[in-house]
């Protein structure tokens, strides 16, 4: 649906809507609560070697342009990166404190159980599908772009270089592949078996016992399985996901976050104030998070801030020993310097007796 037609609707609409009171349920407040055989992808950070070959392989089925830079280019991985319109998959490099190695990581839609796209999308865009992936239709977008704000992985995009007709562009989990029973297009290419695809059930016992096998290799945490309501794409990583560029959001899904302020409205009285409450309760729910984020970042900056001080009072207090120390070698010098002049002194007057006879006769007589 174009944007020009989908505005002469609402403008009609907007007359009906005085002709009686139909209610009927926000689509933004329909519940995911996701599919027992749905599918999924395990993402292991400690297989993955950036070689950029999922990259290749989401641009091929996709049939995207190439880009500026080859895909075995690897320079591109110095600089973080995130999906575009014409790039669904990207895989950015860390460099973790303490690791004599980068570590990489893919990114692309996460493909949430309860999505957060399609819970603010009042067209119903977005589609929860059995097979686990959500996939768009473009045909009914109007374009509001809710589901950019209210995702919170920061995955759809938007075509704004298409100035006609510009749509929202995201991962589809190779939808169409996976219905003629096929792997998508990542986990073909991956060389290093760092994508597993699967049942999403199963990939969680996977990622259990790699953890139970290998304690010393990974944190004891699958993240995707409980964030946001939980995903169909799950990571496993040597170190804190956060440290690998993950964003820290809660259990509950958005479904959850946004039901009371979603609730059931009048078909078209209520269309406006479903945006306008659909946006202020999604960005509560990003304020929400975004606090959490500087709560830590502050207890972070008052450790560092903390260690930094005693860095610079045990920096003056060494100082101010050296200082002390040198401050008495010097007066020690002075006075053994004193100490000797006098006593050369002295032992010259005693090595000289008659300048003390000349000074005895040169005294008047009364004073004899």
């Amino acid at each position: 649906m174009h944007r020009r037609k989908f505005l002469s609707l609402l403008g009609g609409a907007g007359i009906a809507s005085t002709l009686g009171t139909t209610k009927a349920k926000a689509a933004s407040n329909a519940s995911f609560d996701g599919y027992p055989d749905a599918m999924g992808v395990l993402h292991d950070s400690s297989r993955c070697i950036g070689c950029r070959k999922c990259e290749e392989g989401c641009n091929t089925v996709n049939n995207f342009p190439k880009p500026e830079k080859a895909f075995d280019d690897l320079s591109v991985l110095d600089t973080k990166r995130r999906t575009n319109s014409t790039t669904h998959t990207v895989v950015n490099k860390y460099n973790v404190a303490g690791l004599d190695h980068p570590i990489f990581r893919k990114q692309q839609c996460n493909h949430c159980m309860e999505p957060a796209c399609a819970s603010a999308c009042f067209v119903k865009a977005f589609t929860k599908n059995p097979d686990g992936s959500v996939t768009y239709n473009g045909d009914v977008c109007v374009g509001c772009r809710y589901c950019m704000i209210a995702c919170p992985f920061s995955v759809p995009t938007f075509e704004y270089e298409d100035p006609l007709d510009p749509l929202i562009q995201k991962c589809t989990m190779c939808h169409p592949l996976i219905k003629e029973g096929k792997l998508p297009g990542c986990v073909q290419a991956c060389p290093k078996e760092a994508l597993t695809f699967g049942k999403r059930s199963d990939l969680i016992e996977i990622a259990r016992e790699r953890i139970r096998k290998h304690p010393d290799r990974y944190v004891k945490k699958i993240y995707g399985e409980t964030e946001a309501g939980g995903t169909n794409w799950l990571y496993l990583a040597p170190v804190k996901h956060t440290e690998l560029g993950q964003p820290v959001v809660g259990k509950k899904s958005a479904p959850e976050l946004t039901a009371g302020a979603l609730g059931a409205v009048p078909m078209v009285v209520g269309i406006w104030p479903v945006l306008l409450t659909g946006a202020y309760a999604i960005s509560k729910r990003k304020e929400k998070i975004a606090a959490e984020d500087q709560k830590a970042a502050v207890a972070q900056a008052v450790t560092e801030t903390q260690s930094a001080a005693d860095d610079k009072l045990k920096a003056a207090m060494d100082k101010a020993a050296k200082d002390k120390a040198a401050s008495i070698e010097r007066e020690t010098k002075k006075a053994v310097a004193k100490a000797e002049k006098e006593f050369e002194e002295k032992l010259a007057a005693l090595q000289n007796p008659e300048s003390e006879e000349v000074e005895e006769s040169s005294k008047p007589e009364g004073d004899a």
